[in-house]
């Protein structure tokens, strides 16, 4: 039976009954994701850094960003796992994050619906930086999901709808935590007497508890290691990569063998044909200072071949063990047009990849002067598959995935 009393309006106090919410329960919850939201927009920042975006436009897909893409330094080659390590914190960490930020909106949204809308200015800028903090959260955190499982249906790119989302979120982010240091702090020093509290967020007429407040923090907690078991496994090969059941797994099977380690982008699917790809039509055109040059993967072959162990790691948060790449080095590349030991250039790669949001790229000149950048030919001692960019592709120490461009027929060295 409904008791007759009770409230039907979610702006009325006794409305939402849960005995659990209160101010301990949500400081807790806020210290954890404080921290965590934090890594995650450092980690953010680093991975744009990551594809040297002052470069060339070709590697940034914010455009008008203005000072929001202010970049401080050019990407280092070392140590050659540093994407690697980059992508798998944001990635494994935002996706490990989403009990927490749940149970903290969860926590709140008795607040949501309080009368009137705004008290004070400062209640009023507090509602309004809670309103973007909300909605950038969710938007942060659905698009990024959604990138990370491939699945592109929001409208737009994904690159400038989350770069321009974080900070939004993260703005709000800031003005919410500074706005509320006093009763944060006040929070805090209840932590040691939870059954004292006295705020808005606790219900004048509470239900029968079903679970202790410490009860349903480890139940947040479980949820968010069951989906860090199945999400960090991405960042490794073999029977750990089957762990993760809510990760990526590329856009096809590579199946077993010295190729056989993750993709996301097919041949068959960027429109790469074996007519195209094969020794007869295929060949590298070298462009620089003394003019272009052009060479048959054969030519290539007989040039300088040099090897490089290093992984592929991806922005969608997956990465390979290192791989054994066999290939002419890039600077050795730049010494055919013209440039010497202490001339290095940048170098503006294309692909036989006709449309795509990556189907070319630019490498700054360190990249292209560090000895373990390869145009690469093999990989774990035999040719590369079609899949992983037969005849050539580019391979370099700690570039995100996507600038290690695949099936690659064009290289221009100059400054970008």
């Amino acid at each position: 039976m409904r008791d007759p009393d009770a409230p039907r309006l979610p702006s009325s106090p006794g409305f939402w009954r849960s005995p659990l919410r209160g101010p301990w329960f949500t400081s807790v919850l806020g210290l954890v994701l404080l921290a965590g939201i934090t890594v995650l927009f450092v980690t953010g920042l680093v991975s744009y850094a990551a594809y040297n975006p002052d470069l060339s436009p070709v590697n940034d897909k914010t455009p008008d960003k203005g000072i929001l893409g202010f970049y401080l330094f050019a990407w280092p080659t070392h140590p050659h796992w540093l994407y690697r390590l980059n992508q798998g914190v944001h990635v494994t960490l935002g996706i490990t994050l989403i009990p927490v930020l749940l149970a903290k909106l969860w926590s709140v949204i008795p607040r949501l619906f309080a009368l009137p809308p705004a008290r004070s200015l400062t209640h009023a800028l507090e509602r309004i930086s809670l309103l973007l903090l909300v909605g950038g959260a969710l938007f942060e955190f659905v698009t990024g999901v959604l990138n990370v499982q491939l699945d592109y249906v929001f409208p737009g790119s994904f690159y400038p709808l989350h770069f321009y989302g974080a900070w939004v979120f993260f703005a709000a982010f800031v003005a919410h935590v500074l706005l509320k240091l006093p009763t944060a702090l006040r929070n805090l020093r209840q932590l040691r007497h939870p059954g004292e509290e006295q705020n808005d967020l606790v219900t004048p007429r509470p239900a029968e508890p079903t679970v202790s407040r410490r009860g349903a923090l480890w139940f947040v907690g479980g949820g968010s290691l069951l989906l860090f078991v199945t999400t960090a496994g991405q960042n490794f090969d073999g029977a750990l990569r089957r762990t993760a059941l809510l990760a990526p797994h590329g856009g096809g099977e590579p199946g077993s063998g010295p190729n056989g380690f993750q993709i996301n982008k097919t041949a068959a699917y960027a429109g790469i044909s074996a007519a195209e790809r094969g020794e007869d039509a295929w060949r590298l055109v070298v462009t620089g200072r003394t003019g272009t040059v052009r060479l048959s993967r054969a030519q290539l072959a007989e040039l300088p071949l040099h090897s490089s162990a290093l992984p592929i790691a991806c922005v969608e948060g997956w990465s390979t063990s290192d791989q054994w790449w066999r290939g002419v080095r890039l600077r050795d590349l730049a010494a055919l047009v013209g440039y010497d030991a202490d001339d290095r250039p940048d170098v503006f790669v294309e692909s036989l990849q006709r449309r795509g949001a990556f189907r070319s790229a630019a490498l700054r000149a360190n990249q292209v002067a560090d000895p373990r950048s390869l145009l690469a030919l093999y990989v774990n001692g035999e040719e590369l598959s079609p899949d992983h960019g037969h005849p050539a592709r580019i391979i370099v120490p700690a570039a995100p995935g996507v600038l290690n461009t695949k099936w690659v027929a064009r290289m221009t060295f100059g400054d970008l």
